[in-house]
């Protein structure tokens, strides 16, 4: 039986829930394979409209990316507005732009709505290493500016360390319109609001086959669901099930490790703001507190998706790095997760044999685009695709290297991305 990593989200929720495996032949109106964000989403968002859903996860609620990554609402996607305004034509930039922070309040209204207990807390901050990369913010907030969102503010080194007690940044950005949760609890509260309107959780439930058709299904080693659409939002973990769009992007892996409780001093000293922060490194780092008071604290991509031999001593240096006051400090859990990285790094959504849709490839920013992709998915299958079709027509070139040499190949690009950073070039 697969169980939850070892991790500090899965030490501190609890038995949890748990659901059935698949030991019958059902069907349904949409069978969503995979209980991650994207899945879940996807699920409440359809089950609010009425439809008959079924969700098949091969092994626990948010057993991948959902119940490992850093709990930061980060709005936006991998590529931001600059990015995309330069890279696509006007009425499809303003589309994908006009959605750019959804994402984070789609999240807070499913908690207000269903009363999800996932310790959200309000304001991230981005940081600046030098001062290109503070010019860069500035730009940044312009840009979120012009697409409605008033509640940014730069802040100086001096303004910054009131926030974080480092003098690692020159300054940095505060978005109120972000924040952190415990996402597996917050997985957790969407998949019993899900059941709670008639949907059907299946764990320990993998999806061994598709049969595709005008009412495709999902086969799984005990059972089978036959739908009129299906749903694959298995990102990373999906396999090699459906290999015409597993071959779009390649998964990568990123660590995490959470210190031993901090005192009140050591609160008051590193992080009194209780916000979230992340740098604007190309390879960057990121860390909040938790709610029982210690450092979450992640950085580094592996690329292929391999599990490190010592977590700990990839990220510990990182850490003390930015904080010297905890050197030595205990690190009670440490862990690996992986995410889906597209060449464009704007994530893939899109359909096939008409009836077989796909949401995956967030590159690093999955927590809130999984939540708007779910709510997309739900009005594509109401008839209202225009802002699915935004992402959906996006064209999505393959890594360089072929099977064999893209993650060596693209180790290599983000080699040089990161020297560039080290020397603010």
């Amino acid at each position: 039986m697969n169980k939850h990593t070892d991790s500090y989200y899965a030490h501190s929720v609890g038995a949890g829930s748990d659901y059935p495996q698949l030991n019958d032949h059902i069907e349904c109106d949409v069978c969503v394979v995979g209980a991650g964000f994207s899945g879940l989403s996807s699920a409440l968002h359809l089950a609010e409209k009425g439809f008959k859903v079924v969700v098949l996860e091969g092994s626990k609620v948010g057993f991948g990316a959902t119940g490992r990554n850093g709990g930061q609402i980060v709005n936006s996607y991998s590529r931001d507005v600059d990015v995309i305004e330069s890279r696509y034509p006007p009425e499809q930039a303003k589309a994908l732009c006009n959605m750019i922070f959804e994402g984070g309040d789609i999240i807070r209204g499913l908690v207000d709505k269903y009363q999800i207990d996932c310790d959200l807390k309000h304001g991230g901050l981005f940081t600046a290493l030098n001062n290109k990369q503070l010019k860069g913010l500035a730009e940044h907030k312009a840009g979120w500016e012009r697409y409605g969102n008033d509640q940014l503010t730069m802040l100086s080194q001096d303004e910054l360390e009131q926030q974080v007690g480092t003098r690692a940044y020159v300054g940095g950005l505060l978005d109120m319109r972000g924040g952190h949760i415990h996402p597996l609890k917050l997985a957790l509260g969407e998949a019993a609001a899900f059941v709670s309107l008639g949907g059907q959780i299946f764990e320990q439930s993998a999806v061994t086959e598709i049969q595709k058709g005008t009412n495709p299904v999902a086969h799984t080693a005990n059972g089978s669901v036959k739908a009129k659409y299906l749903v694959l939002a298995g990102n990373a973990y999906l396999g090699g099930l459906a290999p015409n769009i597993s071959n779009k992007a390649i998964p990568c892996g990123t660590q995490v490790i959470t210190t031993e409780p901090l005192s009140e001093q050591q609160l008051a000293e590193i992080l009194p703001s209780d916000y979230c922060v992340e740098d604007c490194n190309y390879l960057l780092d990121y860390f909040r507190l938790t709610a029982d008071k210690r450092l979450l604290f992640g950085g580094g991509v592996v690329y292929g998706a391999r599990d490190p031999d010592n977590v700990e001593a990839l990220i510990r240096p990182k850490m003390e790095k930015v904080f010297p006051q905890l050197k030595g400090i205990g690190i009670d859990y440490a862990w690996t997760g992986n995410f889906l990285l597209t060449y464009s790094r704007m994530p893939q959504f899109g359909s096939f044999d008409d009836n077989i849709y796909y949401l995956q490839g967030y590159s690093g920013h999955g927590v809130t685009c999984t939540h708007l992709a779910g709510k997309l998915l739900a009005e594509a299958l109401t008839g209202h695709a225009e802002r699915f079709d935004a992402f959906a027509s996006l064209k999505h070139p393959t890594f360089p290297g072929g099977r064999h040499f893209q993650i060596p190949f693209t180790a290599i690009g983000a080699a040089y991305y990161n020297l560039r950073d080290k020397l603010a070039i």
